[in-house]
């Protein structure tokens, strides 16, 4: 049988972009083998869905680069029957590629229309063990916690106490720390122990950051 355009392009993803970026599970690279990026993001962004940096959407969110994405997914280890919040879910492709590891995902973004749109991608594919759901990037989703892992997905200032204890122990969140003016951002993971967190810095990342995660002005007077 005949690959489509897009079957090529998203192996050529794999072989060209993912492997070569030290990612070596096989159930991370068969994720991004089996999920579709060309149906999260427009029409008009379809040709370019596999390029290797990150693709605007519309919404104002950004679809992460796929080596990025792929080395913070491999860093969380995630295992089959775990329970993940992924926080800044865009279109949903970063959550439909944790569907495909975890037991369950409940991705969070903040505006109703993107809520809607994710959502229905997801089950457009199949995917039935993701929700997304509305909420404050920052506040997480507590009700559905503790979370084995959380990915953020995109760059953050500052990482909020309040998501970093929907950890559950020993937790791993994973997410792209930007300081203000930082020339770039350094993939990190957050590991729960007892009632801290430690960070470890994984890799040099440049992604755009997260508006809710910035830190807020200082008013002096």
């Amino acid at each position: 049988m005949n690959q489509s355009p897009f079957e090529i392009a998203r192996k050529m993803m794999v072989d060209c972009q993912i492997r070569p970026s030290k990612v070596t599970d096989q159930n991370v690279l068969d994720a991004f083998l089996t999920v579709p990026r060309e149906a999260f993001v427009s029409k008009h962004q379809q040709a370019v869905a596999y390029i290797d940096e990150d693709l605007p959407l519309s919404n104002g969110r950004n679809l992460m680069e796929p080596m990025v994405l792929a080395r913070l997914v491999q860093a969380l280890e995630i295992r089959a029957g775990d329970n993940v919040l992924v926080v800044g879910a865009a279109s949903g492709y970063g959550s439909a590629i944790i569907a495909h590891l975890a037991g369950s995902v409940i991705a969070v973004e903040t505006r109703a229309q993107t809520v809607e749109k994710a959502q229905d991608t997801l089950v457009a594919h199949g995917i039935d063990n993701a929700a997304v759901v509305k909420s404050r990037l920052v506040d997480g989703y507590a009700d559905e916690g503790p979370y084995d892992q959380i990915l953020v997905e995109g760059g953050v200032e500052t990482m909020p106490n309040s998501l970093l204890q929907q950890l559950a122990p020993k937790g791993r969140l994973a997410a792209v720390y930007r300081p203000h003016d930082a020339p770039i951002g350094v993939a990190s993971l957050w590991t729960r122990s007892g009632n801290g967190f430690t960070r470890k810095a994984l890799f040099d990342a440049c992604v755009p950051n997260l508006d809710e995660f910035n830190k807020k002005p200082e008013f002096t007077f």
